[in-house]
C-alpha cells in the first residue's frame, strides 16, 4: 500500500451511470480490479437513453449480461418505428419507418439487435452484474474531492456523502466518465470542438389512464408530435399508463426551468395529444441539453475520458450513450492488457487515436438525424452548398465504423472513421464479421469469440499458423489464442459459411481478432519471401502491443 492511501486499486471509475457501470462491467470481466465512485445515492430514476444499439448489445452479449437486459426491457419488446403526426387523435400522420429491422435483414452482421431499454432499467441491470464480479467495489453517494496524477499513477480524495468519511484512493489509472459538464476534463485544460449547444428539452414523465386507447395499436419508439401549438414528443414507458413527454426549452429566450409547472407541461399535452379531455398527472420534469461537442483529447497522462465527459450528441438515435458504453469496452481491453503485462503502455495511445474520431463522426451523424426527424425544439441549419451532408442511414454508423489508426496494421490511415455503406468484411480496422460456427452441438457466433484475448483464425488445412500462434504467445507471453476453422481433421470450430471468404483471406490466410472484436491485422495467404509465419506473428504482436 501507498504511504498515505487507505485505498489501492489499479483502476478508479468516476461516474456511475450507464458510462461507468458498463466499464466496471467490462473490467470486471477482464480481472481488473477497481473501485467506482458516484455521487448521486442511487441510479437514474428517470426513464430516458433507451436506445442500445446492435452494437452494444453484442458487448454486453459477450459480457453475459444481454439477457438480463433484454428481460428487463421486455415491456417495449414490441415497440418499433418512429411516427410523426399533428396530433395523436386521428389517423394523420405518417412514419418515417416502421421496423427498426425490417425484413430480419440485420442476422446476416449479428448475433445479436436493437434493444429499447431505459436508462431507469438498464443501470440496476449493470450496477448488479458489476457487483457480482471479483474485485468490484461500487460506491455510490461518494464523490470524487480531488485528484492529482504523477507518473507512476493517480492519487484521489474521495467523500461518503452519507457519513462524511475521507478516503484516500490511489490508482494506477483513472477512468473519468463524470457527465458532460466534466470537472475532470476542465481540471485537465481538456477544450472541446464542435458547434456546442443544439437546442434544449425539458423531459415530463406522467401519468395517462386514457392515452393508451388514443394510441391504440401505433407501438411506436417515439412520435413527433408537430402542432405549431404544441410540438414535442411522446415515448411509451409501459404502453399503458407511464409517459414521457419532451418538450422543447428556450431559455436562450429567457425562459425558465420554474416556467414549467405542472399546469403548463398537462396542457401542453393534451393541445400535443390532440385532446383536451385527456387525463394528465406529471409525475417528474428533468431538463437535457442536447450540444454537439468532442473532447480535443480523450487522455492526459493516466487519466482518460470516457462518454458525455468526452463527447456530447443530439439525443436522436441514441448515439450518445452507445459511443459512451463502447468508449468503455475499447479502453477496458487495453487498460486490462497493459495492467496484466501482456502490452506496454503505448497501447493505451490507441484509446484516442481510435474513438475520437468516431465520436466526432457519430456526433455530426446524430445532429443530421436530429434535423431529419424535425425533433422538437430544434432549428436545424440548412444543408451544406453541393449537398454535402453525412452518410445516410445509420448501420455504417453502428456497425461500420472502423480505426484508420490506433492498434491495428494494415488499415488506410486517411479512411474515414465512418465510410460510406457498411462493409464487415476482415479489413483491419473493422469490426470483425459475424459467422455462425459449430463446437460440438453448441452453436455460437465468431463474435462470441473474442473478450479477454487476442484471437488468431485460420483453417484446419493450414495448422501452421496454429502453431504459430502457441510459440508466439509463449514467447511473448501473451494470452493468445487460436482457432482451426473448418471440416478437416484437428478444426477446433466449424463454420456454417465461408470463414476465409468472409474475412478477406485465403484457407491459407489468418486473421488476428482483438480483444473488442476488431481485426487487428490479417495475411490473406501464408508469407511470402520464405519468410516464417511464426517470425511475421511475432514482429505484428510486438508492435501491435507495443511489446517492440
Amino acid at each position: 500500500m501507498r504511504k498515505g492511501a487507505d485505498t489501492e486499486v489499479p483502476v478508479l471509475v468516476v461516474g456511475g451511470s450507464l458510462v461507468g457501470l458498463s466499464a466496471s462491467v467490462f473490467l470486471g470481466r477482464l480481472g481488473v480490479p477497481h473501485l467506482l465512485v458516484e455521487k448521486h445515492k442511487h441510479t437514474s430514476t428517470h426513464p430516458k437513453g433507451r436506445g442500445n444499439n446492435v452494437r452494444t448489445m453484442e458487448l454486453f452479449r459477450t459480457a453475459r449480461v444481454e439477457p438480463a437486459i433484454r428481460e428487463a426491457a421486455s415491456v417495449l419488446a414490441g415497440n418499433h418505428g418512429i411516427l410523426q403526426a399533428p396530433t395523436l387523435v386521428g389517423e394523420a400522420g405518417e412514419w418515417l419507418f416502421r421496423e427498426i429491422d425490417p425484413g430480419g435483414g440485420l442476422a446476416r452482421f449479428s448475433p445479436s439487435g436493437w434493444c429499447l431499454c431505459s436508462q431507469n432499467d438498464l443501470e440496476p441491470v449493470l450496477l448488479e452484474h458489476a457487483r457480482a464480479l471479483p474485485g468490484a467495489d461500487l460506491r455510490f453517494a461518494t464523490e470524487l474531492m480531488s485528484y492529482e496524477q504523477d507518473a507512476d499513477g493517480v492519487t484521489a480524495l474521495v467523500k461518503s456523502r452519507d457519513t462524511g468519511e475521507h478516503t484516500t484512493v490511489r490508482a494506477e489509472y483513472l477512468i473519468a466518465a463524470d457527465g458532460p459538464r466534466s470537472p475532470i476534463r476542465d481540471s485537465l485544460g481538456i477544450t472541446q470542438s464542435g458547434p456546442g449547444d443544439l437546442f434544449h428539452n425539458v423531459s415530463v414523465t406522467f401519468r395517462s389512464q386514457k392515452l393508451a386507447e388514443i394510441v391504440g395499436d401505433r407501438r411506436f419508439i417515439v412520435c413527433y408530435l408537430t402542432s405549431p401549438e404544441a410540438d414535442g414528443a411522446l415515448l411509451p414507458v409501459d404502453n399503458r399508463t407511464q409517459w414521457v413527454f419532451h418538450a422543447p426549452w428556450h431559455p436562450e429566450r429567457g425562459e425558465t426551468l420554474e416556467s414549467f409547472t405542472d399546469e403548463r407541461c398537462a396542457a401542453h399535452i393534451r393541445r400535443a395529444i390532440g385532446d383536451p379531455d385527456l387525463d394528465v398527472q406529471v409525475t417528474g420534469r428533468a431538463p437535457w441539453h442536447a450540444a454537439q461537442r468532442v473532447a480535443r483529447a480523450y487522455a492526459s497522462g493516466r487519466v482518460f475520458l470516457a462518454g458525455d465527459s468526452a463527447h456530447e450528441m443530439s439525443p436522436t438515435g441514441a448515439f450518445g450513450s452507445n459511443t459512451g458504453i463502447q468508449d468503455a469496452h475499447n479502453l477496458a481491453w487495453k487498460l486490462a492488457a497493459v495492467l496484466n503485462g501482456w502490452a506496454g503502455p503505448g497501447l493505451l495511445d490507441s484509446y484516442d487515436a481510435e474513438r475520437r474520431p468516431v465520436a466526432e463522426a457519430t456526433a455530426a451523424r446524430a445532429a443530421d438525424r436530429s434535423g431529419e426527424h424535425s425533433h422538437p425544439g430544434y432549428d436545424a441549419p440548412p444543408p451544406a452548398a453541393g449537398g454535402g451532408g453525412h452518410p445516410g442511414g445509420i448501420l455504417n454508423v453502428v456497425l461500420g465504423h472502423r480505426y484508420p489508426r490506433g492498434a491495428v496494421l494494415g488499415a488506410a490511415p486517411d479512411g474515414p472513421a465512418v465510410p460510406e455503406g457498411l462493409r464487415l468484411n476482415g479489413e483491419p480496422g473493422s469490426r470483425a464479421p459475424h459467422l455462425w460456427l459449430r463446437r460440438g452441438a453448441e452453436r455460437l457466433s465468431t463474435l462470441d469469440l473474442y473478450e479477454r484475448t487476442p484471437v488468431l483464425l485460420c483453417d484446419a488445412t493450414t495448422p501452421v499458423w496454429h502453431e504459430a500462434a502457441r510459440k508466439v504467445a509463449a514467447v511473448l507471453s501473451i494470452p493468445l489464442r487460436a482457432y482451426r476453422l473448418g471440416t478437416a481433421p484437428g478444426a477446433d470450430l466449424e463454420p456454417e459459411d465461408d470463414w476465409a471468404e468472409a474475412h478477406g483471406v485465403t484457407p491459407q490466410g489468418a486473421v488476428l481478432v482483438r480483444p473488442d472484436g476488431f481485426v487487428a491485422w490479417r495475411s490473406p495467404s501464408l508469407p511470402a519471401d520464405h519468410e516464417e509465419p511464426g517470425d511475421l506473428l511475432h514482429r505484428t504482436l510486438s508492435l501491435l502491443l507495443d511489446l517492440a
